[in-house]
């Protein structure tokens, strides 16, 4: 869904970041349309967070163009800046003051009255469920409190976008899945989201359309679902070994006619099926026996691993 006047929230085309010779991001290409949560996926250093950090207005465009909401980062940084929400990697909060203080000296860089943020600030210290918390100083907090506060302030200025930055990085699996309901909320009321990841499992949770980003640049894009059907097979196979001397140099014999691919990696062997139980049954009937077998739906891990030839976490 464009907005109103046709056009996409954000657009790039031929985007490029360099810093000296190294070519962070690599002439990307992509589009960002009212109301939908859109990813980017890829490990550290494949230019997502540099590609943030140019749609932000914080670091300039080597070459290419940039359009947010129309507008020229370099001309209207300062305008789009205001109609931005941003959740950096890094949680920049005060930890000298209180929690609600925190949310009402963000809101005044935005030019809000006090008489609003105050209302403001008890409204998002709800929806982030840190209502008891308000008075308290910020430094005790755990680690995903923190998160979800700086969430919170990032919305002050009731923002067209809200850009989130590994969202969920250092927090526990309790904790990353209480920010991933904050976000579905979020998503749920039309906030349109972009975020970037290197957390397969949370780019399914919360995109409806992603990038996959690999060396600075685009290696494939669709939703979640197309991108799987695309790359992958319905389903996988997990051999393990006790160890080397047990596992084969050669797959070819014990998978023949039974899966579309083998993927040998250190700890592990993956076989690339739409039928898994079957797949393993037949390997185990021509008298392959690994320690484990776990036959599980293929993710973006899969997609990452067929497109790149390597794991999205090393």
């Amino acid at each position: 869904m464009a907005n109103q006047n046709g056009e996409s929230l954000i657009r790039a085309r031929g985007l490029v970041k360099r810093f000296g010779e190294l070519a962070a991001v690599d002439s990307v290409d992509f589009d960002l349309q009212r109301g939908e949560a859109f990813g980017f996926l890829g490990p550290n250093g494949a230019g997502k967070t540099s590609t943030m950090r140019m749609i932000g207005c914080v670091s300039p465009v080597t070459d290419g163009t940039l359009s947010v909401f129309g507008l020229d980062p370099a001309r209207d940084g300062v305008e789009i800046r205001g109609r931005l929400g941003v959740v950096p990697q890094e949680d920049s909060l005060d930890m000298e003051l209180t929690v609600r203080e925190n949310i009402i000296v963000y809101g005044r860089y935005f030019g809000l009255p006090r008489s609003v943020l105050r209302k403001r600030a008890d409204e998002l210290l709800e929806f982030v469920e840190l209502t008891d918390r308000a008075k308290d100083r910020v430094e005790p907090l755990s680690g995903g409190m923190k998160r979800r506060l700086t969430i919170a302030r990032s919305l002050v200025n009731d923002p067209e976008v809200l850009l989130l930055d590994e969202p969920t990085t250092g927090l526990d699996p309790q904790a990353r899945h209480v920010v991933w309901d904050r976000l579905y909320r979020l998503k749920r009321q039309g906030v349109t989201l972009l975020l970037t990841t290197h957390y397969m499992d949370e780019a399914e949770q919360l995109c409806d359309r992603l990038v996959v980003m690999d060396k600075g640049k685009i290696v494939a894009e669709g939703s979640p679902r197309e991108l799987i059907e695309r790359y992958s097979t319905r389903e996988v196979v997990e051999l393990r070994f006790e160890d080397d001397d047990k596992r084969p140099d050669d797959f070819g014999y014990w998978t023949d006619g039974l899966v579309s691919r083998v993927e040998p990696l250190p700890d592990r062997v993956l076989l690339y099926t739409d039928q898994g139980d079957a797949a393993a049954h037949g390997i185990h009937e021509r008298g392959l026996v690994p320690e484990s077998v776990l036959v599980r739906r293929s993710t973006l891990e899969d997609v990452f691993l067929h497109l790149t030839g390597r794991t999205l976490i090393e």
